[in-house]
């Protein structure tokens, strides 16, 4: 038995109130995400990115509002129902010390368990897969935490890989890997949604990275839903500024054509005191010129 590429569930949240402690983070939101697609959750830090991702997993009640998986209230659906169904990569996890990539992978079976229903040749065959499809089958036998900061993303990924299901919702993904990972990772995460038709929502930080990779931006402002679609349509200078309190100019990336946001930054110097970066590069080499042209008169 393969992957199941079918079932395409449909997450969606209705007058959704998530907190802390009495203190409100995300405050009556609605929002549906878009099936067998990839969705980037982006904002400025502690505008509650995270916090959403955790109540649409299920791993935070909230204080009003409701989270449906189809027509389904998750928190009327038993924990093992909704683990076949959504899986979920928090930040940061961590596994017990001296514990092998393949025992993690097959943590991803842990909802398929039961006192009648013991490993299976179904459990070992979801495992290899996982193994095979995230490019660690190598590593079966190693130790987690001998492995490079990539290769133990994939292992996690893989785990939840091995639970089979249709939705994977990860929260940063891509935090403390350098560049090269980042990207390895991100790829691997576009051909699960490619090849295996997996509806993904990631947290990301890298608003490039979101353009590039995702199908859908869900943009989050102070606890709240500040616009929601592709990225053509959700990514300029205006949303930048008044989301992050950045200056920036959005072109077109020169490998992919999706929206790139060209910082501008907030330093008071010579060469950024002119409205477009592209006025700054021109001001440099008019100054070279003079420079040269100075020391010729010399």
């Amino acid at each position: 038995m393969a992957y199941n590429i079918h079932n395409h569930y449909q997450v969606s949240a209705r007058n959704l109130t998530l907190g802390y402690d009495g203190a409100t983070i995300i405050k009556n939101i609605d929002v549906s995400i878009p099936s067998g697609k990839i969705t980037a959750l982006v904002g400025a830090n502690g505008c509650g990115k995270s916090t959403l991702l955790k109540g649409i997993a299920r791993l935070l009640k909230p204080s009003k509002g409701k989270v449906y998986l189809d027509s389904h209230d998750v928190f009327k659906l038993s924990s093992k129902e909704v683990a076949k169904k959504l899986g979920i990569l928090t930040q940061n996890p961590v596994a017990p010390e001296g514990m092998t990539v393949k025992d993690l992978v097959a943590c991803g079976r842990f909802p398929y368990q039961s006192w009648l229903q013991q490993w299976s040749k179904e459990d070992e065959l979801q495992v290899r897969l996982a193994l095979e499809i995230t490019g660690i089958k190598e590593f079966a036998e190693r130790e987690l935490d001998t492995l490079s900061g990539g290769q133990r993303q994939r292992a996690w990924i893989a785990m939840a890989l091995a639970q089979n299901t249709d939705i994977l919702l990860l929260d940063e993904p891509t935090t403390f890997l350098d560049m090269a990972h980042q990207v390895e990772v991100l790829d691997l995460l576009w051909e699960l949604n490619h090849q295996q038709g997996k509806t993904l929502v990631m947290v990301l930080h890298d608003l490039n990275q979101a353009c590039r990779y995702a199908d859908n931006l869900l943009v989050v402002k102070e606890g709240e839903i500040y616009g929601h679609g592709a990225p053509s349509k959700i990514m300029n200078e205006i949303m930048v500024r008044e989301v992050f309190g950045l200056e920036c100019q959005v072109v077109d990336d020169p490998i992919t054509g999706t929206p790139m946001c060209i910082p501008i930054s907030r330093i008071k110097d010579k060469y950024y005191s002119y409205s477009s970066p592209k006025l700054a590069i021109k001001k440099t080499a008019e100054d070279a010129e003079n420079t040269e042209r100075r020391n010729g008169e010399v």
